[in-house]
Parts: C-alpha cells; sequence; structure tokens
C-alpha cells in the first residue's frame, strides 16, 4: 500500500463489510456483545418467511384461527383480515400482522391491506346460533350442538357468503401476483427486513478503492456508487446475508427481475453454498439507460463460478437451497473476459423486484364453503335425510344458495382457487382418514382441525388448482396423509 500510485484503501470499511456479512466469528461475538446477543438466531434472513403474505379472512372463526396457527408453523408470512382488532389479539396473540377490514365493505379492501399477498385463504361465514342463544365463547355452536330452531344473526348471507366473497374475489384479482411468479424481494415497498439483508460488497475486500450501497426508495431500490479500477480492483455488489432456511424455488424455471439501469452489464449471482467464498451461480444481463425492462433469467443458463471463473465440474444450481442473491457490476465478465459495456466511474442501477417465474400454478384463493350448496331445491332430494342447514336454507335467509353464489364468483374468475366444501364441523381433534367427493352428495363430519390442514396443504399443491370437492372424516384413524394422492383422484373443475 505504500506505493504513490495506488489509491487510498479503507481499512475501515473492509472491516465493517466482513463484520456485516459475518465472516470473521470474532468481528461478529464482539458487534453481539455491544448490540446484544441475539436470541436464538431470531434475526436471521429467513428464506422460507420471504415469499408472499398469506390473507386470512374470518381469521378468528373456529376454522380461521387454525389456518392461522397452522400457516405460521409453516413458516408462511401471514395477515390476518379482521373487523375487531382487540377482539382477534385477544384470540391470536399479539405476534400477528392484523388489517382491520370488512368483505362486505369493497371500499375497506385497500392496497394496504392486500399489499405483498401470495394467496387467500376464505373462512369467513355469518354468524348462526340457536334461537335461545349461545355463550360468549359460542360454545353450543363449536361443539356442534343440534338445535333446530336456528337463526341469522348479525349481517346476511346474502352480505357475507356471496357479496363479501365476491368483494374478495374482486380485489384479490387485482393484487395477486400471476399464478405461475412468486415475489423473493419487492423493493416497491420499502421494509426494515429488506434493509436489514442487504448489503454492500464491493472491491475492497480485494484491495480495491470501489464503493457503493443500496438505498430504499418509496417504490424503488437504488443500487448505485463509482466503481474504480485502482489498485486492481473493479466491481461494486450488493449481496444478501445468508437465508436460514434459504429460499426453495425447486419448482421454478428461473428468476425475474424488474430494473431500470444505465446501460451497462451487469450480473447476479445466486449461491447455494453459505460459505463467503464459495461457489456462485451467475448471468450477465444488459439494462437499456433509463428504461424499465423485465429480465428472465433462466436457472438452467446460470454458470457456476468461483472467484470469476468458471466451474467446470460443478453441480447444477440446487434449487430448493438458494441462500443468498447478490447484484455486480464488474471490468470483467468470466476467465478474463471483459464487459464489453463497463464504465468505470458513477453507475445506478434501480430495482423494483426480484421474482421467481415458470413454476407449477398453485391455488392461491382457498374458500371453505359447505358441503349440501347445491341440494335446497334439488329433484330428488328427501330433506328428512338432509342436514338441518339444507332442511332449514329458507328459514336461514338461504344461506347455502348464496354461498354456492359465492363459489362461482371465485369460479368465475382467473385466480387459481380450491374449494373445499366441508361436512358438519366439529371440535374433535385431528386424526381420522378424510374422504374426498364430488357431486354434492356426502353427509357426515369432519374436524375443524382437519379443514384448518387442509386449507394450508392446498396452498403448495398443482393438483388443487381449480378443484371444489366435499369431504368429512372416515372411522379410522391414520398417521399422516399422503396429500398428493388424495387430490389426484379429483377433476377439475370443467
Amino acid at each position: 500500500m505504500s506505493d504513490k500510485n495506488r489509491s487510498q484503501w479503507d481499512l475501515g470499511r473492509f472491516i465493517e463489510t466482513l463484520t456485516y456479512f459475518e465472516v470473521i466469528p470474532f468481528l461478529n461475538w464482539v458487534q453481539q456483545l455491544r448490540k446484544g446477543r441475539p436470541k436464538d438466531n431470531q434475526d436471521r434472513p429467513n428464506g422460507g418467511r420471504n415469499v408472499g403474505v398469506i390473507l386470512i379472512a374470518g381469521a378468528t372463526g373456529g376454522v380461521g384461527k387454525r389456518v392461522v396457527r397452522r400457516s405460521l408453523e409453516r413458516g408462511y408470512k401471514v395477515r390476518a383480515l379482521v373487523r375487531d382488532i382487540d377482539k382477534a389479539r385477544s384470540i391470536l396473540g399479539n405476534d400477528i400482522d392484523f388489517v382491520v377490514a370488512d368483505i362486505t365493505q369493497p371500499e375497506t379492501l385497500t392496497p394496504l391491506v392486500m399489499a405483498d399477498i401470495q394467496g387467500i385463504v376464505c373462512c369467513t361465514a355469518v354468524r348462526v346460533q340457536p334461537v335461545e342463544g349461545d355463550t360468549a365463547d359460542r360454545a353450543k355452536y363449536y361443539q356442534g350442538v343440534k338445535f333446530y330452531q336456528p337463526e341469522i344473526v348479525g349481517d346476511t348471507p346474502e352480505n357475507v357468503e356471496y357479496q363479501g366473497v365476491k368483494n374478495l374475489v374482486q380485489a384479490a384479482a387485482k393484487y395477486l401476483p400471476q399464478a405461475n411468479e412468486k415475489p423473493i424481494f419487492d423493493f416497491t415497498k420499502p421494509s426494515a427486513e429488506l434493509k436489514d439483508n442487504w448489503g454492500a460488497l464491493d472491491d475492497v475486500v480485494m484491495g480495491g478503492v470501489s464503493a457503493s450501497n443500496i438505498q430504499l426508495g418509496e417504490n424503488t431500490a437504488l443500487f448505485a456508487g463509482n466503481v474504480s479500477t485502482d489498485n486492481s480492483g473493479g466491481f461494486a455488489s450488493i449481496r444478501t446475508k445468508n437465508f436460514d432456511p434459504p429460499f426453495n424455488l425447486s419448482g421454478d424455471e428461473g428468476v425475474k427481475l424488474r430494473v431500470k439501469g444505465d446501460g451497462q452489464r451487469y450480473k447476479i449471482f445466486l449461491r447455494t453454498d453459505t460459505k463467503w467464498d464459495g461457489i456462485g451461480y451467475s448471468y450477465s444481463f444488459d439494462t437499456v439507460a433509463n428504461t424499465w425492462i423485465d429480465v428472465h433469467i433462466p436457472f438452467a443458463d446460470l454458470i457456476p463460478v468461483f472467484r470469476a471463473k468458471t466451474v467446470k465440474d460443478a453441480p447444477l444450481l440446487e434449487q430448493n437451497r438458494v441462500c443468498s442473491f447478490q447484484l455486480m457490476l464488474s471490468k470483467f465478465e468470466h476467465d478474463g473476459a471483459l464487459n464489453p459495456k463497463f464504465s468505470a466511474g458513477g453507475f445506478a442501477l434501480e430495482l423494483e423486484s426480484i421474482k421467481a417465474y415458470g413454476g407449477t400454478t398453485l391455488p392461491q384463493f382457498i374458500l371453505v364453503s359447505s358441503a349440501g350448496v347445491t341440494r335446497p331445491g334439488r329433484p330428488g332430494i328427501n330433506l328428512d335425510e338432509e342436514p338441518p342447514a339444507v332442511k332449514l336454507n329458507d328459514q336461514l335467509g338461504g344461506i347455502l344458495t348464496w354461498k354456492l353464489k359465492g363459489e362461482d364468483s371465485l369460479r368465475e374468475s382467473r385466480i387459481p382457487y380450491t374449494i373445499i366444501r366441508p361436512c358438519a364441523l366439529t371440535e374433535e381433534p385431528r386424526g381420522k382418514e378424510l374422504i374426498f367427493e364430488q357431486g354434492d352428495n356426502i353427509k357426515g363430519k369432519i374436524s375443524r382441525e382437519d379443514v384448518a390442514e387442509l386449507c394450508v396443504q392446498a396452498l403448495k399443491l398443482a393438483i388443487a388448482s381449480n378443484v371444489t370437492f366435499e369431504v368429512k372424516q372416515g372411522d379410522n384413524t391414520l398417521n399422516s396423509i399422503d396429500w398428493q394422492k388424495l387430490f389426484s383422484y379429483l377433476e377439475q373443475d370443467k
């Protein structure tokens, strides 16, 4: 560093970089002592929780509260749509993202409510109780007490089961991503999580003097700085910390960037190795000055590199364990080749999003309806053999008729869906075999626990897209369920 022709290397920034990316355990230990040691890795980036939000409507109901719990257990980001936030907290706790809205009032389904949603589970329903009333915790209703003089209290079936569901479907159609895409990073919605996950990684780690950073604006992120070739340098980049658990992109074809650049050629790296200096899977892309473009990057086109040299015998990218991302402007391509569009000095690359694309179509809207919705008025039905809801459909404001119209509003949309029609709901524990049928003829019962698990399982099964089915529990106890096999017997709606 004594050569007069060499620019001044910044030791402080070098140490900051190594500390940020947790390269040297001793430096991280000192930093944790200064800031307070994190507990159980709670501050580590979590790839499993970073892909989209599941919006749960009817989150405080008998099924809904169980869907919330099971979704959280599966690592989903959960947003509970509720009308009374204090009541919701008393039921669901304080560690939930709550939004106050009412599906019967479409103006409340605002961009804030619908932001970043990847899927919706709708468990809303009108309130039914015995005419003589119920306890504060709805014990009679939840225990399945058979009452022969039920009544609707509160809003009408038309408003909740049909118009409310239709409102939610119409709002979802505006905000859900394309069916074969899922967000990885959405820079249009700046957050502390995004800010904490991305940091600068420049050629200072190799003795260079380039400098860059990432700044989050209102609608975009800006990767900008100055690239210098002094001190044998020539690259600037931003990189994420390692995600734990990693992103599982095994069902996808590649990643898509939405960027506005300055005409230079940039690189993206995906890594499956948590090592600081491991193999990166690289792809170079050109930008158009001052123009927003979509850059599709097939996983099959990624090149394995180590320190800018291709690794001939490297395995293909393990798509189920992508632990970090990196964007770079470099003087070099690979194996000593120069970047033909590189220009030393200032640069700027704006980012809107990084998404996975080309995956199988998964259900994006799970609707909990009811068995029996097609039976009122059906020729040949013996009402004496039907459940109370079918017998008393007219007295209950046409509850099943409006549920069916709510289903139809979802089927008529272009949203991939699963419509679940459970038989009589109980508070029994789950664990019985499940029986699926189509045609709306079965009778029986099913635990709310099973219905909640079914909702969460359907979100990740392509085979569950665009199907409507009835479900009840059988007599046999099962330790596990082959969900793929169970859904394979169903036919898609015509």
